[in-house]
């Protein structure tokens, strides 16, 4: 299902008493850490809408290498399904994200040495309410999309940092199967979000 049809499923008409803020919930962390998986099964429980990651889409339908041009139109399309969800009312009490603009900044600077203006200036407006952050004790499992298996620790403790110069409380998210989503649930209680 595309972003624009998953969107357009989550739109209906409500009354003024049943507006209610949607917590946005970030899910990052180096590849092959189960963060589809758990964005799926966060949003299955809570009955809540999820944002598929779009790099990945945009990345599997190149004829070739990516370049700067490319992630700057998958930054462009993570702040445009940002504003598109923050604009939307909602009475789920969650919205997910699998992976966010943090993963994209770090792919700037980390392959081309620099990262666009555009980029910092939405992680600087501080859009989500709490990132998992996943660990990377998740066996590595390669496809023709993934890059830097041997480098996931690097890339976590990176994404760790960039997440603590936002000031957003985050939960570092570990375990095997069924343990992963469990640990993320009492993630979100132990920081005084309901689950």
């Amino acid at each position: 299902m595309t972003f624009d049809l998953l969107l357009e499923s989550f739109r209906y008409t409500y009354t003024a008493s049943e507006f209610t803020m949607m917590l946005k919930i970030a899910i990052l962390g180096p590849e092959s850490t189960g963060k589809t998986m758990l964005a799926k099964q966060l949003a299955d429980y809570f009955k809540a809408p999820w944002v598929p990651e779009y790099a990945r889409e945009y990345v599997e339908h190149l004829t070739g290498p990516y370049t700067y041009d490319d992630i700057c139109t998958i930054a462009r399309k993570q702040i445009e399904q940002e504003q598109e969800i923050d604009n939307q009312p909602s009475t789920t009490q969650y919205v997910f994200f699998d992976t966010e603009l943090i993963i994209t900044k770090v792919w700037f600077s980390y392959r081309f040495g620099r990262v666009p203006d555009f980029v910092t200036e939405q992680l600087n407006t501080g859009f989500f309410d709490l990132y998992l952050l996943c660990l990377p004790d998740l066996p590595w499992e390669p496809d023709p999309v993934r890059e830097h298996g041997e480098d996931r620790d690097f890339f976590f403790n990176w994404y760790k940092k960039e997440i603590e110069q936002t000031g957003k409380p985050y939960v570092i998210v570990d375990g095997i199967g069924n343990q992963r989503f469990q640990n993320a649930l009492k993630g979100l209680n132990t920081l005084n979000i309901k689950a």
